[in-house]
């Protein structure tokens, strides 16, 4: 059984950073694809990064060039690393993954992804 589970969440200040982290357990797929996605009150889910098994990486141009997504082969974990954050990026932050290559980072590409975490908590005050 495939099982996410996200750590690393917070609060800090704008401008601050903070590292996520998924560990994943039961995963036995040769191809996948590893996705940070963030759902704030009153919004749809969003991606924000995608990682695939060769290492592939793909942003949403909202996180671009602040967040950095990356993974440890050898610990099973993926991490989302944030700097320069901003209010806006306050959200319920998930990880999921999907058996399959990365498909583009976009609104109608989240319910592609099958397995879920139960999501970690990032605030970022003004």
């Amino acid at each position: 059984q495939v099982q996410l589970v996200e750590s690393g969440g917070g609060s800090v200040q704008a401008g601050g950073s903070l590292r996520l982290s998924c560990a994943a357990s039961g995963y036995t797929y040769d191809s996948y694809c590893m996705g940070w996605f963030r759902q704030a009150p009153g919004k749809e889910r969003e991606g924000v990064a995608t990682i695939d098994s060769l290492g592939a990486t793909s942003y949403a141009a909202s996180v671009k060039g602040r967040f950095t997504i990356s993974q440890d082969n050898a610990k099973n974990t993926v991490y989302l690393q944030m700097n320069s954050l901003k209010p806006e990026d306050t959200a319920m932050y998930y990880c999921a993954a999907l058996p399959a290559i990365c498909p583009p980072v976009r609104p109608d590409t989240v319910s592609a992804f099958q397995y879920w975490g139960q999501g970690t908590q990032v605030t970022v005050s003004s």
